[in-house]
């Protein structure tokens, strides 16, 4: 039996293929302090997991779109989901915080695989409109593990110690190895006819940047991206470290930030019909810049303690849910035919830019919380200025 493309399952399958990044860094958040005691590192060392992973992640983002174009998505897939499940046990047994950050970045390269090939089944088997549904109905159901994950990360950690942590990815990474052989069908209708050389590979990503609409979403998806990376790179260190709240305590927090995603994911399906992808984009990035000033206002006030930065953030997520999928969605809507390698460099620019904004917050967070609020704000206001700025070109689509 195969799953079909128009039923739920299908949808819940793509969506736990585009969870499993996210999966490998929600169930450690709550464990980063830990880490930090047992390593003998500081918080830059074990950020510095973090985004090793994102450098990987970026560095898959290069190589899978293009291949599962030429090779098929299904075999390609499981290649990734293979590397995966190593380098994920590698990092389980990791004895330094040295070798835990380079089990890391291997680790993201296999997970890589899943998300970019997600993404690119999404455009062979749906169109228009339909493909921006279908990447927000994938996002709500995604948007359940990284609710979920914190609070079972922190139960863990308290109960066996971080490296459980990665030894439950592992459990889930095998699992779904299971599901894609025995019931996911090859989605991929036409191979493509270039050669696979990395040559041609960007010369591909060239044809891609001469469509300025394609830059203007990639360059969206990457801004509110990197504000959610951010939260999650800093917020165990502010709500654990500064608010003082327990590991358990900041898994359900996060939990809470997430139902903002969840949400926007929601109101997005209901609105895209209507509004089109480009409506939806325009409410999401005034969530992203209103919850961004919210969250500052909140710190430098001190009103609501911790609720002042949880709060603003459950908004900026909502903005994540309402306008990654639509612009995700819109920047592959002009290249059928290279749905992998368009899905490749949108995830290599949002990879790229949450690394470096999560070495940045990393080096500023010492013992205040300011530093992350200030860059959410930043990213917020400078996507919402950026869709602003460029309606003529995403009108015309070129």
């Amino acid at each position: 039996m195969k799953l079909r493309p128009d039923t739920l399952a299908m949808t819940a399958v793509l969506a736990m293929l585009t969870a499993l990044g996210p999966l490998s860094t929600d169930f450690y958040l709550p464990s980063l302090p830990e880490i930090v005691r047992v390593m003998e590192t500081d918080v830059a060392g074990a950020q510095a997991t973090l985004s090793s992973f994102l450098f990987g992640f970026a560095a898959g983002q290069i190589f899978w779109g293009p291949l599962s174009d030429r090779l098929g998505r299904k075999p390609v897939l499981l290649a990734g989901l293979g590397l995966f499940a190593l380098a994920t046990l590698a990092c389980a047994l990791a004895p330094s915080i040295g070798a835990l950050t380079a089990a890391r970045a291997l680790q993201a390269l296999g997970a890589s695989g899943p998300i970019v090939l997600g993404r690119a089944m999404v455009r062979d088997l749906y169109d228009g409109p339909r493909a921006g549904r279908e990447l927000a109905r994938m996002g709500m159901i995604m948007g359940l593990v990284p609710a979920v994950a914190p609070v079972i990360g922190g139960v863990l950690q308290v109960a066996f110690g971080w490296r459980s942590t990665f030894l439950a990815s592992l459990v889930f990474a095998l699992g779904l190895a299971i599901v894609i052989v025995t019931v996911m069908p090859e989605t991929l209708r036409v191979r493509s006819p270039l050669p696979l050389s990395p040559l041609a590979i960007f010369r591909g990503f060239g044809v891609l940047l001469h469509n300025r609409a394609f830059r203007v979403y990639v360059a969206l998806t990457a801004l509110a991206y990197a504000g959610l990376f951010a939260f999650i790179s800093g917020s165990s260190f502010v709500l654990i470290g500064i608010y003082g709240l327990t590991p358990v305590e900041y898994g359900f927090s996060f939990g809470f930030g997430v139902l903002g995603y969840i949400a926007g994911t929601i109101i997005a399906q209901r609105l895209v019909g209507r509004r089109g992808m480009d409506g939806v984009i325009a409410i999401g990035v005034g969530c992203l810049a209103g919850g961004g000033l919210a969250m500052l206002v909140g710190v430098l006030t001190g009103l609501g303690g911790p609720a002042g930065v949880v709060v603003p953030m459950a908004i900026y997520a909502c903005g994540v849910g309402l306008a990654m999928p639509q612009a995700q969605a819109s920047a592959m809507m002009p290249f059928p035919d290279r749905a992998g390698a368009a899905s490749s460099f949108n995830g290599l620019c949002q990879m790229l830019l949450s690394a470096c904004v999560g070495l940045l917050v990393g080096h500023l967070l010492k013992n205040a919380a300011l530093p992350l609020p200030l860059v959410m704000s930043a990213l917020g206001v400078t996507a919402l200025v950026l869709f602003r700025a460029t309606r003529a070109i995403r009108t015309a689509k070129a």
